[in-house]
This record gives C-alpha cells, sequence and structure tokens, in this order.
C-alpha cells in the first residue's frame, strides 16, 4: 500500500518539474518545436509509463490482462469514448477471466 503512495508522489513531482521549471528557468517564449514538442507528451509518456505495469498485473491471468489492453487499443484508436474503451476492456478481460479456468 506504500507503494502506491510512492508512486503517485512521484508522478506529482515528475510533472510538477517538468511543468515548472521551464517557467523558472526559462523567461522568453520558447520557440524550438522539438522542445515544446517534448514538453507536451512528456507527462503523458510518463503516466503511459506507470500505468502499464499495473495493466498486466490486474487480473490473475496475465492472458486477461493482455486481451484487455488489446480491446482497450483497438477501441481508442477507433476513437472511442473514454466510457466505451473502459467498459470494453474491463468486460472483456472477466470473460477471459471467467472461462480461462476452464481452459487451463
Amino acid at each position: 500500500m506504500e507503494k502506491i503512495y510512492l508512486y503517485i508522489l512521484l508522478m506529482a513531482i515528475v510533472t510538477y518539474l517538468i511543468r515548472a521549471l521551464p517557467l523558472t528557468l526559462i523567461r522568453k517564449e520558447i520557440k524550438s518545436t522539438f522542445i515544446r514538442s517534448f514538453l507536451y507528451y512528456v507527462p503523458y509518456a510518463t503516466l503511459a509509463a506507470m500505468t502499464f505495469p499495473a495493466i498486466l498485473s490486474a487480473t490473475d491471468y496475465l492472458v486477461s490482462s493482455v486481451i484487455g489492453f488489446i480491446v482497450a487499443l483497438v477501441l481508442a484508436f477507433n476513437k472511442k469514448s473514454l466510457i466505451v474503451v473502459a467498459a470494453a476492456s474491463c468486460g472483456a478481460a472477466f470473460i477471459v477471466e471467467l472461462f480461462l479456468p476452464y481452459i487451463l
């Protein structure tokens, strides 16, 4: 349980530093498109890197986690809403969890 608080604190610190350091260290507008895009995507990449391991360990079987993740990716790339993606991926993982013990 303590690891969860550590992860949340680390994510908050990283996100804050990425947003606050450019404001305090750089006084003029950033004109480099590379630096601007880097600063824009870093919080999303950090969140994804911290979320992905939790996705794989969320269920009893790795297979159900992977299938739920694949369903979520397919729906997200097809621009479905967050609720549809979350419900469908949870449902897919749940259905696989129901039947997988009988298959194995």
